[in-house]
């Protein structure tokens, strides 16, 4: 019996590993671009071959990303709940009190302490988990998904979400969603610097006070403009196709687990075939979070549903095929077989 709790450390650590190398990957990104804006300001310069100058740009870089590295940990979510518009959800009509039940339910199955609940006014179902760590964690669904699921298909969606919360994926995802939006903002930054003022007189062909670093490091200075610019065009996008890789590999395993949790492939099945059925994206979300739900909300399940795993189509997305992950279940469920029913089941996260 000891097994399922040794894999569940070494997810753990696993995941904290992986959450701290996301950090050190998105302050490099803050640090390099801070850099960029250096040169672009004239407080680094290449003279003789050699750097010269004060990087002011680079520490105020380096710190805003620290700071957004805390501020995602500490009060990341509580900024997603925000950027959503949602409010707690309350007892004040029995689909409500359903779903606080099943939450409760949910939690006692997966041996956590109940998440706080959140409800977002939307009619297209969907749902996320995020915070800290399990203790920090919070569960938050559509109106839409507490009107169309019943109680199975209730816990099938908060068993995945709870599986996020066991695997400690909510804090990874919390900080990825945060970190994007701060790479996103320096990059734009910069781009503004550039064309208006960053260059201006000061553009690397040995003017403005360039006059002794020669033309050596007049053409450096250039190369170094042209490759900051490129940074700036591309980490945005690097950061988030990170967050989109990261989420894809998540989903098939919560969505096991939730079988696990529920003892029922049915649920979870049943569950995701109703919300293949949503034609509306989810008004309140944005790609920023995007990860976080339990399917895209950014288009309708029926567009995010081409049923393959191509290449390039899966780069660009943000969670992996629904038609893939209901085939998944729907062979579950054929085969009768509930991962975790056996001592060596968790082992597969």
């Amino acid at each position: 019996m000891a097994q399922p709790r040794d894999s569940f450390w070494r997810l753990e650590r696993k995941n904290r590993r992986q959450t701290a190398l996301l950090v050190v990957v998105f302050i490099s990104l803050f640090t390099a671009l801070g850099c960029g804006l250096d040169f672009l300001a004239g407080n680094l310069k290449v003279i003789d071959g050699r750097l010269a100058g004060a990087p002011i740009l680079t520490v105020v870089a380096l710190a805003f990303g620290l700071f957004q590295a805390l501020l995602s940990y500490y009060g990341g979510a509580s900024l997603v709940l925000l950027s959503v518009h949602a409010r707690p959800l309350e007892a004040d009509s029995v689909k409500h009190q359903v779903t606080l039940d099943v939450i409760r339910e949910m939690a006692l199955a997966a041996r956590m302490p109940a998440p706080r609940a959140y409800l977002i006014d939307d009619p297209a179902p969907n749902a996320f988990a995020t915070g800290r760590d399990p203790a920090h964690s919070v569960i938050c669904m559509t109106q839409g998904l507490v009107d169309r699921m019943d109680r199975e298909e209730l816990q099938g969606v908060i068993g995945h979400e709870m599986a996020h919360i066991r695997d400690y994926d909510i804090r990874t995802m919390m900080m990825i969603a945060v970190l994007v939006g701060g790479v996103a903002m320096l990059a734009d930054f910069v781009w503004r610097w550039s064309w208006f003022g960053g260059f201006g007189d000061r553009d690397f062909r040995g003017r403005g006070g360039r006059d002794n670093s020669g033309g050596d490091g007049g053409e450096a200075g250039a190369l170094i403009a042209i490759a900051v610019l490129i940074l700036a065009a591309v980490a945005p996008i690097f950061s988030q196709l990170l967050a989109m890789a990261v989420s894809r590999q998540r989903e098939y395993l919560a969505d096991a687990a939730s079988v696990e949790f529920t003892r029922n492939p049915k649920a979870l099945l049943r569950a995701l075939e109703e919300i293949a059925k949503s034609e509306s994206p989810l008004r309140a979300a944005s790609r920023g979070v995007a990860h976080l739900f339990i399917v895209n909300p950014l288009e309708s399940a029926a567009e995010g549903d081409g049923g393959g795993e191509n290449f390039f189509a899966n780069l660009l997305s943000s969670h992996p095929p629904l038609a893939q992950r209901i085939a998944r279940l729907r062979a579950l469920a054929a085969e009768g077989s509930m991962p975790g029913s056996t001592a060596a089941a968790p082992a597969t996260h």
